[in-house]
């Protein structure tokens, strides 16, 4: 069946026409529409548009002129925007609003000639763990319907694993990739800062936002990589470097490569079962030849905390948008100010509202010092520390996530366990380092994801070390009991 292949696969196969466009896109849309009821990956899809870009994808492929993804189907998280079709970011106060313009990474999708075949579901604007605070509709993992895919981009990371898609792209500002490409046993990757545009994402905490891939193979998210990277005038952030290059991706070795485990990704909440899987997963790395040692980062378990100021700090700010004066539905009150209150009471939802009000209150008077000035000292010093790392050692490994996938509504009335999820994720976001999510081994019958975080601009580097990993592992041949 085309939708259990790879999209690396699927290239090859529409290169050599053993398939078409049309084809590919067709099996992909039909997939969703009889079995996505149950898995609540996306929040909308638009077939004809879809289709209309598999002819023309076709017409590339005949005439020579297609690109490595051309024909290939992508799904977008619903922050991305799309124009033309609606983006809620999983939100009631962005129902019905359809963006007039596509962020950067969707038109390069487009131009390359990839088919972007839904909006992913997803926690409302990219605040969760777990997927648990969509307006609209819980995600599953498909490796036990029962259980949570993981957050912020578990829709994305479900249509990934549930073979509704072989591409999807998330975004990630603690997190929001790799946690849940370890829940589901897939590939989760986050470029550097700045490496990817953040034009049309919309925004959570500017700082740390960046889009990134999930893919079934660390081959398949180098594609992707590749697709979407490079400058972008439209970004102030954005670096002055090309795209991620896929040159000597699959030319790395294992021997003699130095990682270094800092002690502190241990956590107090690290499930044993969890850990006994990774020490697996390094033990068959230093088989192939991998030097593996322990190092101490002290600022690891300030991370959290860290975190929950400085990204609910810039949230408040840039929600502040979001009035019912200039996007999606609005309440009715009496005057402007009345109007907005109740428009932002009734259209976010209670995680986004808490992360307002503790972002707000960490930026007011009288606090500012003590919290948010006091959270960005901590992430300097996180940073200067992990630099200090990488001058030793090729890249920093860990496990992803602390545990499995829980069950949901496990973690509803204890909201710190729930943010705690994101302790070993966290410190790539506040360097703005690249960092990629392989499945490691199991626990508990579910997957487990191991972590390898590279310095600035290592992109290339911690894709190639992930995909000798990926080998050494094995871990692409296990899929989840899907139909």
């Amino acid at each position: 069946m085309i939708t259990t292949l790879t999209a690396a696969e699927i290239a090859a196969k529409l290169r050599s026409k053993e398939v078409s466009a049309p084809e590919v896109t067709k099996a992909f849309l039909d997939r969703i529409s009889t079995e996505d009821a149950k898995y609540g990956a996306f929040l909308a899809v638009d077939s004809e548009r879809a289709m209309a870009q598999a002819e023309d994808a076709q017409k590339r492929i005949e005439d020579g002129t297609a690109e490595p993804l051309t024909g290939v189907p992508v799904a977008l998280k619903d922050n991305i925007s799309t124009e033309g079709i609606e983006t809620t970011c999983a939100s009631k106060i962005l129902k019905g609003y359809i963006p007039p313009y596509d962020a950067t990474v969707t038109a390069k999708l487009k131009a390359a000639g990839a088919i972007i075949i839904g909006k992913a579901n997803l926690d409302e604007f990219a605040m969760g763990s777990s997927n648990e605070n969509s307006a609209y509709k819980l995600a599953h993992n498909p490796w036990d319907l029962k259980r949570t895919p993981g957050g912020s981009s578990g829709g994305s990371t479900v249509a990934v694993t549930a073979e509704l898609a072989p591409l999807a792209l998330g975004s990630d500002t603690g997190g929001s990739i790799r946690l849940p490409a370890s829940f589901c046993g897939v590939v989760g990757f986050k470029p550097t800062y700045g490496r990817c545009s953040r034009y049309g994402l919309v925004a959570f905490a500017s700082s740390l936002d960046q889009i990134g891939p999930l893919a079934r193979t660390v081959e398949d998210a180098a594609l992707l990589s590749n697709a979407i990277t490079g400058h972008c005038n439209l970004d102030s952030t954005s670096l002055p470097h090309g795209p991620i290059s896929l040159d000597g991706l699959k030319g790395g070795s294992l021997k003699g490569m130095r990682l270094a485990f800092p002690v502190e990704m241990y956590g107090d909440g690290t499930d044993p079962e969890v850990r006994k899987a990774t020490e697996k997963a390094l033990d068959d790395l230093r088989s192939e030849g991998a030097i593996i040692e322990e190092i101490s980062i002290p600022t690891i378990p300030l991370g959290v905390t860290t975190y929950y100021i400085i990204a609910p700090a810039e949230a408040s700010s840039n929600l502040g948008r979001f009035d019912g004066v200039r996007y999606g539905p609005r309440s009715q009150g009496q005057g402007h100010i009345d109007v907005v209150a109740k428009t932002r009471a009734e259209g976010f939802g209670h995680e986004v509202k808490a992360r307002i009000m503790i972002g707000t209150y960490a930026l007011s008077a009288g606090y500012y010092d003590a919290f948010y000035l006091r959270a960005q000292q901590v992430r300097a010093a996180m940073t200067q520390q992990f630099n200090e790392a990488f001058e030793k050692y090729d890249f920093v490994i860990s496990p992803t996530a602390p545990v499995t996938a829980f069950e949901l509504g496990a973690l509803s009335q204890d909201p710190m366990q729930m943010k705690l999820l994101d302790y070993c994720t966290i410190p790539a976001n506040m360097g703005g380092f690249p960092a990629i999510s392989i499945q490691a081994g199991f626990a508990h019958g579910l997957p487990v994801g191991i972590q390898l975080m590279g310095p600035h601009m290592g992109d290339e580097r911690v894709l190639q070390a992930a995909f000798a990993a990926e080998r050494v592992l094995e871990t692409q041949r296990k899929r989840p009991p899907i139909s």
